[in-house]
């Protein structure tokens, strides 16, 4: 499968990684097995924000990329608070952000302590000031998060009413706007297609802009994705997602124009008279989900609301967190946690009767 996604990504990374210091080139080729790329690069997002706010607080006197070893090994912790006092008051990153900012910080000092050595298997720095340094205290539990979400993803009927809105209403509801009428008439069957996908199988996106035509067997429902850390997996969809599918495949040739060699399963619509069709970029997919989230009346949704909404309706009607876990792809269980606090109806009901007179009960 090639995975255009990943290989973009890659290359991001690569042009990030030249303008920092050579130990987080070391460390990040260190990790490139175990994690995925996008997350390697947020990794060193958040390196460049940390020595850019070094060199402006003049803790350091050259470049970023020429920031020694021994600058980091001579860190105070007050200088360390300093910089996630910085990230809260002055960038605005809530405390979730700023643990996942020092989180990486912490890799990348515990490889330079514990991991890293030099020819004479020396550690590359032996005082590690980020171990000094606790996260923040996070006061949101599992059920706020659910509560929280729940307002932000489809449930029940909306269910159902999302996938008919892109499949058919979005049309009747633009059809004096030409332009955006015949746009939206050439592309609804992929559209629905991605949306019906998402929403039967929980797919993240880069798994679906990754999937190619091959990849899918209809005999079984299900389909093969990379997961998180390169891990391949075959991740099963519903029978509608299936006859949205086909409908798609009957139409994608002949309306996308596309070569034989390209074996992308969703197409971008070709630009102008010469345009080559190319494998839907993680953008395009994103910016449709936020056109027809708004136009059905819930803005707030997104790719990773529709993957929210799948696992809710998933646990609702299976209530088994293994396999919902395995679906997924998440690593923890405790991840998949959160969707077992969706939509409790039956501690409601209980906190309901709690009203209700005694003789009504009866």
């Amino acid at each position: 499968m090639v995975n255009q996604a990943k290989q973009q990504n890659f290359k991001k990374l690569q042009v990030l990684l030249n303008g920092l210091p050579w130990y987080v080139d070391e460390y990040i080729n260190h990790k490139l097995r175990k994690l995925s790329t996008a997350s390697l690069f947020n990794y060193c997002h958040d390196y460049k924000i940390f020595f850019n706010w070094m060199v402006s607080e003049q803790l350091a006197t050259c470049s970023v990329k020429e920031i020694p070893l021994g600058r980091l090994e001579q860190l105070t912790v007050l200088e360390v608070e300093g910089f996630l006092n910085f990230l809260h008051y002055e960038l605005n990153n809530k405390e979730l952000t700023v643990n996942r900012k020092l989180s990486a910080l912490k890799s990348l000092f515990n490889y330079l302590q514990n991991i890293a050595e030099t020819p004479d298997l020396k550690p590359y720095i032996n005082r590690n000031v980020m171990a000094k340094i606790e996260f923040n205290e996070v006061k949101d539990s599992m059920e706020t998060k659910a509560n929280k979400m729940e307002g932000k993803i489809l449930l029940g009927d909306e269910y159902e009413k999302f996938r008919l809105f892109v499949a058919n209403e979005y049309g009747e509801l633009n059809k004096d706007n030409k332009k955006l009428f015949n746009f939206y008439q050439f592309n609804k069957e992929r559209d629905t297609a991605i949306v019906s996908l998402i929403l039967g199988s929980g797919l993240r996106l880069s798994e679906l802009i990754g999937i190619d035509l091959d990849d899918l067997d209809f005999s079984k429902y299900c389909v093969r994705v990379i997961r998180k850390g390169n891990k391949e997996q075959f991740v099963y969809f519903s029978q509608v997602a299936m006859a949205d599918l086909q409908e798609y495949l009957s139409i994608r040739t002949a309306k996308y124009q596309v070569d034989k060699t390209n074996k992308a399963l969703f197409i971008s619509a070709p630009i102008g008279p010469k345009g080559k069709s190319r494998r839907l970029t993680a953008r395009s997919v994103e910016k449709l989900i936020e056109k027809y989230a708004a136009a059905f009346g819930k803005p707030s949704l997104s790719v990773h609301k529709l993957r929210h909404s799948f696992a809710t309706r998933y646990h609702a009607e299976i209530n088994d967190v293994p396999k919902l876990r395995r679906q997924l792809g998440h690593s923890s269980i405790q991840t998949t946690m959160i969707y077992t606090h969706i939509k409790n109806d039956d501690l409601k009901i209980a906190v309901d009767k709690m009203d209700i007179p005694k003789e009504q009960m009866e």
